[in-house]
């Protein structure tokens, strides 16, 4: 069993096991397979810029190289923001316990796209969890689940039905363009007659 997500609300810690909810149980799934003539399953390969070389599964890889094409190993990498400066990366979220001191309203949790979402389940009483959620408090924390640079956005809701569910994401961006171009209406070309009606001579 995979390693339980650990939230401190008021003093108490509670162990949190996520069992991740795939768009497949949800909907179902169809699952394609190709055949060739003789009825052996096809398997996906890429074509090389020679036009000629096949690579399978696994046959390509990503490299980290220098200006000079020297190989660098990802250890000896250095991060840095766009103004040159060190960042510090985050820490797995299953490192430590969370703590809950962070809430959301429904109007900020919908400002995020999600694009995970695990089912809570827990051996441990959530009971003074529980009795918060029911509340319709959402808690809003930092979540990250090997570490790294930026954590996503973590929320732990109530379901509708009772149940509690934890949902991965990230803020929503959206920069407003604006109106580039003012309409203006046509203007008649000079030295046409006026072809208009005048109901004044009717």
């Amino acid at each position: 069993m995979a390693k339980p997500l650990v939230v401190s609300l008021g003093g108490s810690d509670f162990a949190l096991n996520l069992n991740k909810v795939e768009r497949s149980d949800l909907y179902g799934f169809i699952e394609v397979e190709t055949l060739d003539e003789q009825g052996r399953k096809c398997t996906l390969a890429t074509l090389a810029d020679d036009g000629r070389t096949l690579i399978g599964a696994s046959g390509s890889a990503l490299a980290t190289l220098s200006v000079d094409g020297d190989w660098l190993d990802k250890k000896a990498l250095r991060p840095v923001d766009n103004q040159g400066q060190s960042m510090t990366p985050v820490q797995s979220s299953y490192s430590a316990p969370v703590p809950l001191q962070k809430t959301a309203t429904i109007e900020e949790y919908l400002g995020h796209n999600i694009r995970s979402a695990y089912q809570v389940s827990s051996e441990a009483d959530l009971g003074p969890l529980l009795a918060e959620l029911t509340k319709g408090t959402i808690f809003h924390f930092p979540y990250s689940f090997r570490g790294g640079l930026e954590p996503d956005a973590g929320f732990l809701l109530l379901a509708a039905d009772g149940t509690p569910f934890v949902a991965i994401g990230s803020q929503t961006r959206l920069e407003f363009v604006g109106l580039q171009q003012v309409g203006t209406a046509e203007e008649e070309p000079e030295g046409e007659d006026d072809e208009s009606l005048d109901f004044s001579m009717m």
